[in-house]
């Protein structure tokens, strides 16, 4: 695993008023002769390198959706994602700075995860130059007592969250990449039930999955059984 300090200090790093993540991950990401937060298309980008464009979310890539469909309109873009593959949760005092614990969290992200994400960006997947990098880290959630919400007890809000360190990273560019995401074992054709069987997820989760692999041309409608969708792969 890479770990990383701080990136606050770090030099030649822009911020525009990002957070911890984001910053850290940048951090992590650049390497020397990068350009960081240059204007391309009147759009600040990350990193860029060479003819390469390279953005880094940490959530909601539908807020990202108009950015990335103009970049990559005959450009090669990646999008850079992390998933918690584990997480501390740090609770600290209301002052933001004395901390009150550190914990464990049970929940551990994994790669079909980058689906809860990508299903507001779908028709993206199969247009040339673009991919996407998902990283499994170590994070840190730090929260705080929220005391802007009227409340009978403590509510604790997250206001950030910290990069430990880099597990693991994969590039998926192109339909088949993604359809291979699929579980081996999934009988053909299958619905959202047999998917969320076999990956071990929620039927939520699977829904995405299949929408996601849909609207890219991986999968194709192959009639319903009852109320359930029947889906076909494509050939890729």
């Amino acid at each position: 695993m890479k770990t990383v300090n701080d990136p606050s200090g770090s030099p030649g790093i822009g911020t525009l008023g990002e957070r911890s993540l984001h910053a850290a991950l940048k951090q992590w990401y650049a390497r020397p002769g990068d350009a960081l937060e240059a204007k391309v298309d009147g759009y600040h980008v990350d990193i860029v390198r060479g003819d390469l464009l390279i953005e880094i979310q940490t959530r909601n890539f539908a807020a990202l959706r108009p950015k990335l469909e103009r970049l990559t309109a005959g450009r090669r873009v990646r999008l850079v994602h992390p998933i918690a593959e584990q997480k501390w949760i740090v609770r600290l005092a209301p002052d933001g700075l004395t901390p009150l614990g550190r914990r464990r969290s049970p929940r551990r992200g994994r790669l079909l995860d980058v689906f809860q994400e990508l299903v507001s960006i779908p028709r993206l997947l199969a247009r040339p130059g673009f991919s996407v990098e998902v990283l499994l880290i170590e994070e840190e959630e730090v929260r705080r007592v929220d005391a802007t919400r009227r409340r009978r007890r403590k509510e604790w809000s997250a206001f950030d969250r910290r990069l430990i360190g880099v597990s693991a990273r994969h590039e998926l560019s192109g339909p088949a990449s993604f359809a291979a995401l699929l579980p081996a074992t999934l009988p053909e054709p299958f619905c959202t039930a047999d998917l969320a069987r076999e990956a071990a997820c929620t039927r939520h989760l699977a829904r995405r999955i299949a929408y996601c692999l849909r609207e890219a041309g991986c999968l194709a409608v192959d009639g319903k059984l009852g109320n359930a969708i029947v889906y076909r792969r494509t050939p890729q």
